[in-house]
């Protein structure tokens, strides 16, 4: 079969599993030409030699039956995909994505608006046409150790550039989500051409799915190390307005003593790559990443509303940590955002100033109110967002100011979870008060004591209430617990 690819022989890209080996083998044997094909490929010509946990094997010249009966002889086979002609085949730690090339006739909006018919003769030129990027398009024969690039994807990644395809790449207004993704996580920017046609594509934004956008900023909070690199590529899409929480962000000014980067934009994308390498330092993965991440991309979105030049010539963002919750929620919740997730970042933009202008070594009552106000939210996480807002300032950035904080949480237990409250209803239940809401104000009262240090485990707490008791405060707390009852009731 002719191609007119581009072909470069490099063996030992790409080490095969024992898995792997045995799917090419079963479908070469029912009479296919399997080729690996997607970011598989992608990665390997970026980091050379390594085993990918995740390969798209992409089938030409092979029906679907005939290729589910190939497949069953490696292992169980999920059909869920079937209807575009996409199976999965999972064994041991292995994931395999096997598919063939199909025709897409676009037949109404949004990505679902298809009619696919899989199509076993499609040339693998055709084929690799109606993937997004000319980097995603490279496929490699396995058989002869071959990269065929029909695109110029190997300049483009070379070059660090993402160029679309053919005109298929305007069917999924998706794609220019996934370039500021790839953005995120290699660097790369668009191609001229490419941002031009993204920003045709942008008024079609509104036929995503929210959890499809989501999948997108998961895995630049997953995955991302170039944050700053993704706000480019939706600024140059045209895109960037999608999202008006930092759009808004662009030319806001910051005081050049303390941020000679630029604008909050600016800033907040270089916070975001500072804290994804704090993050990776850290060995944090999944959400646990993705909270001090996007934690950081989002933590100045105050400022939009709350900078001002004074008539002196400086620059104050007075009372932007505070005012930049709500944004953060929106913008969270907007890109569909997991309600936990947005739980969790949303304190730490809230406390992220906290420690700035502090001196020496803060007391531990003031760490254990902080960790309890960040809750669900870490202290640990924390220090990481508020280290990338440092490390994001160009060459004003500066160490972490918050290392003495971790230091005092993790000195009295408090870096992942705010210290539990000793003293039990059963305590106040044992000097003969009966059980009920009553015991609110006690409650309080011991959980400030117990973080001002007067004790540090039950029978301290215990102490403590009998104390409390004796001296007349805890009838006074039960009195006012009982009068905020009567209150609410009322």
């Amino acid at each position: 079969m002719t191609d007119d690819a581009v072909r470069q022989h490099l063996p030992g890209l790409i080490d095969l599993s024992e898995t792997t080996r045995a799917l090419l083998a079963a479908v070469r044997g029912a009479g296919g030409r399997p080729y690996l094909v997607g970011g598989c490929v992608r990665d390997a010509l970026l980091h050379p030699g390594r085993r990918p946990k995740d390969v798209d094997v992409e089938v030409f010249g092979l029906a679907l039956d005939p290729l589910v009966a190939a497949l069953r002889t490696v292992g169980p086979v999920d059909e869920v995909g079937r209807a575009f002609a996409v199976l999965k085949l999972r064994r041991g730690e292995e994931d395999f994505d096997v598919s063939l090339p199909r025709t897409e006739v676009k037949t109404g909006p949004g990505h679902t608006g298809f009619v696919v018919v899989p199509d076993p003769a499609t040339p693998p030129r055709t084929a690799a046409g109606r993937r997004d990027f000319t980097l995603n398009a490279l496929m490699y024969d396995p058989a002869t150790e071959e990269v065929l690039d029909f695109f110029g994807g190997l300049a483009d990644l070379r070059d660090g550039v993402l160029r679309h395809t053919t005109a298929a790449f305007a069917e999924d207004p998706l794609r220019v989500l996934r370039g500021a993704q790839f953005a995120a996580r290699f660097g790369f920017r668009l191609a001229a051409e490419t941002a031009a046609l993204c920003r045709q594509l942008a008024p079609t934004f509104g036929e995503l799915a929210t959890e499809r956008v989501w999948g997108e900023w998961r895995k630049i909070g997953e995955k991302g190390r170039h944050v700053s690199a993704a706000l480019t590529a939706l600024d140059d899409a045209g895109w960037l307005g999608h999202f008006p929480q930092l759009a808004r962000l662009a030319g806001i000014p910051q005081d050049p003593h303390w941020h000679p980067e630029g604008d909050v934009l600016t800033h907040s994308g270089l916070a975001a790559d500072a804290a994804a390498r704090l993050a990776d330092a850290a060995g944090l993965t999944g959400d646990d990443r993705s909270v001090v991440v996007l934690g950081a991309l989002v933590h100045d979105l105050g400022k939009a509303t709350h900078t001002q030049v004074r008539a002196d010539g400086r620059i104050t963002s007075y009372g932007h940590a505070a005012a930049g919750v709500a944004p953060a929620g929106e913008l969270l919740t907007a890109i569909g955002a997991p309600p936990g997730l947005i739980a969790r970042i949303t304190p730490i933009v809230r406390e992220h100033m906290v420690a700035i202008g502090s001196v020496g070594t803060p007391r531990a009552s003031v760490v254990r109110r902080l960790a309890r106000r960040l809750a669900p939210a870490t202290v640990a996480e924390w220090s990481l967002v508020c280290g990338g807002d440092h490390g994001g300032r160009g060459t004003g950035s500066g160490p972490n100011p918050t290392l003495a904080w971790l230091a005092v949480a993790e000195n009295v237990g408090v870096t992942q979870r705010p210290g539990k409250l000793l003293l039990r209803g059963t305590d106040l239940m044992a000097l003969g008060h009966a059980p009920g809401r009553h015991y609110a104000p006690v409650m309080a009262a011991a959980l400030d004591a117990q973080d001002d240090g007067a004790f540090t485990d039950h029978a301290g707490a215990v102490e403590w209430l009998a104390a409390a008791a004796a001296d007349g405060r805890l009838d006074a707390w039960l009195q006012e617990g009982l009068a905020g009852r009567h209150r609410t009731r009322a």
